[in-house]
């Protein structure tokens, strides 16, 4: 499907303008005016890939505007889940969303059914709301591991794709779930798992569809996807097996009072079971901040797949099923009837009693921010698979923006997931642009970032134990104190290339919890921590996270 230019009357108010160092806004883009102009025009090609420095030095990115999604949320296609199609859409358009993914669990119901209908139901919602990206995706359950948000991009087969490798790639309907060690089935569903992303490759190189992505969802509430079996995934096919889930959804799950003494943001309650690999600790069931354990720990399973060089694009998501404190309870089923034979729920009913609920709606606390050089379905994939991420909650942020420069050079340099090439001994600098929160939040909070954390970690080459989670390289390099910091500012932060490779990222906080890092003080002395259960205000614990910039060394 060709990229889509909004209509002139279109009205950008709900998204609040956010600008990068250039000055370029997503209310601009979205009107299609000013830097992308005609790029805008139906039938423009698909996004370029990020400028390299091939066999120079350096390296420039081009300017871009950041597009606000959610890849995970669900509706009344879901067999547990509550809301349709028109609530969903309402709601992110309320709270500021530009793209958002629609990845229904996976079953026989919606394969059979269910699929096809939501399928006329998405392509309905983008013709009344041209101005909202809106894709049909998947919740695949991998064989012998947890979820994967699943999507492509629009196109006459995009139905058709998901629902061949619903049935013939999805773990939960072949039977292919065993994957404790030893067990008889476990390889087999594990190379089960690796063959499905590779027939997702083949039906893009084929040109089936013109764009497919996937990311592995809650990666440690259950502990079962190991990290051989993520480096395998990505191995698979790179270019589609993009990342993960940095940040659950289900944030609203610990509200004091709410759901009970037990609960943990993102819904991260489970032990640890056969099912789980038994190489992680009993403290990476947790969220700390918010967020999955594998990408809050500094020099975690996130760093240990970063310092091979590779990139592994994080994002966060409502997983909305829920809404806390929402009125709207699950109708009735008619006679004869059940998810099975219809891959339908039926509509909501209003109670006007608040119901059981962990999640926000889409865009109300968990936001992804990508950035684009135009405006359309795979400008935005191609966003996610460039590594051109930054995630936020809370609304902590308006805006940020990172280039990473050699200081001999001018330009614009490299930003994130790009990569620049240096020579040994160079001295380079990051310059990270924020533009603070300008409006309270939808909890009538006003925002404000306490601190930017700079993290490096060394960059070693593919590891030799492909069940390592430790980078014993990375650690906080540098924090910066910004309380009181308001408007647009730039920090700029030097460093200096050694005799190695290596990348670095960013994170930051509200400042009203933090200790030392699961590992340790001296690598990360202002980490996120876990709450205590039951009692885990969201937002009262913000934090923003970005995807890395790598610094490839070259000799002499």
């Amino acid at each position: 499907m060709t990229e889509q230019r909004l209509p002139a009357w279109a009205d950008p108010s709900v998204s609040p303008a956010r600008l990068d160092a250039q000055g370029v806004s997503r209310r601009r883009l979205l009107r299609g005016a000013g830097l992308f102009g005609a790029a805008f025009a139906l039938g423009s090609a698909a996004t370029p890939a990020l400028a390299s420095p091939r066999g120079g030095f350096g390296g420039e990115d081009p300017r871009l505007a950041y597009l606000v999604g959610d890849h995970h949320v669900h509706s009344v296609y879901s067999h547990d889940a509550k809301y349709t199609f028109s609530q969903q859409a309402r709601a992110a358009a309320t709270y500021g969303l530009d793209w958002m993914v629609f990845n229904e669990h996976s079953n026989f119901g919606h394969a059979s059914y269910g699929a096809k209908l939501e399928h006329a139901e998405i392509v309905r919602a983008r013709a009344e709301n041209p101005r909202q990206l809106i894709f049909q995706g998947l919740e695949w359950y991998i064989p012998a591991a947890e979820h994967c948000t699943v999507f492509a991009a629009p196109g006459p087969h995009e139905t058709d794709l998901l629902t061949q490798f619903e049935l013939a790639y999805d773990g939960k309907l072949l039977g292919y779930t065993e994957g404790s060690a030893g067990a008889a089935d476990t390889a087999r569903n594990e190379a089960h798992a690796v063959k499905a992303i590779k027939w997702l490759a083949e039906q893009r190189r084929s040109g089936y569809v013109d764009d497919v992505l996937v990311l592995a969802n809650h990666p440690l509430r259950l502990g079962i996807d190991s990290p051989h079996e993520m480096r395998n995934w990505r191995d698979a096919a790179p270019e589609i097996m993009i990342g993960m889930e940095g940040a659950p959804g289900a944030q609203g799950a610990a509200i004091p009072g709410w759901r009970g003494s037990t609960s943990i943001r993102g819904e991260y309650e489970n032990k640890p079971t056969a099912q789980s690999w038994a190489g992680y600790p009993a403290d990476a069931f947790l969220t700390y901040g918010g967020f999955d354990w594998a990408t809050a720990t500094v020099g975690g399973l996130w760093d240990s797949m970063l310092a091979e060089g590779r990139l592994f694009t994080i994002t966060t998501n409502s997983d909305n099923h829920r809404t806390v404190f929402d009125t709207w309870k699950n109708g009735d089923w008619p006679a004869g009837q059940n998810f099975d034979n219809t891959g339908r729920l039926p509509d909501p009913v209003n109670t006007d009693t608040p119901q059981p609920g962990s999640d926000f709606w889409p865009g109300e606390f968990s936001r992804t921010h990508v950035g684009v050089t135009r405006y359309g379905y795979r400008a935005v994939m191609a966003g996610l698979r460039a590594g051109r991420v930054w995630l936020d909650h809370g609304h902590l942020l308006d805006g940020l923006d990172v280039r990473l420069r050699r200081d001999c050079d001018a330009g614009r340099g490299v930003t994130l997931g790009g990569r620049l090439r240096v020579r040994k001994g160079e001295r380079i600098t990051l310059y990270v642009t924020v533009t603070t929160a300008s409006r309270p939040n939808p909890q009538g909070i006003l925002p404000e970032l306490a601190h930017v954390d700079v993290i490096r970690g060394a960059v070693r080459g593919p590891v030799a134990d492909r069940d390592t989670w430790r980078a014993p390289d990375t650690r906080v390099v540098q924090t910066r104190d910004v309380s009181g910091r308001k408007g647009t500012y730039t920090l700029r932060i030097p460093l200096t290339a050694g005799e190695e490779s290596f990348y670095v990222r960013l994170r930051g906080s509200d400042g009203n919890r933090h200790g030392a890092g699961y590992l340790g003080a001296a690598i990360d002395p202002n980490g996120p921590v876990p709450h205590e259960p039951g009692n885990g205000d969201p937002w009262a614990d913000t934090w923003f996270y970005s995807n890395p910039v790598f610094v490839d060394v070259a000799g002499d």
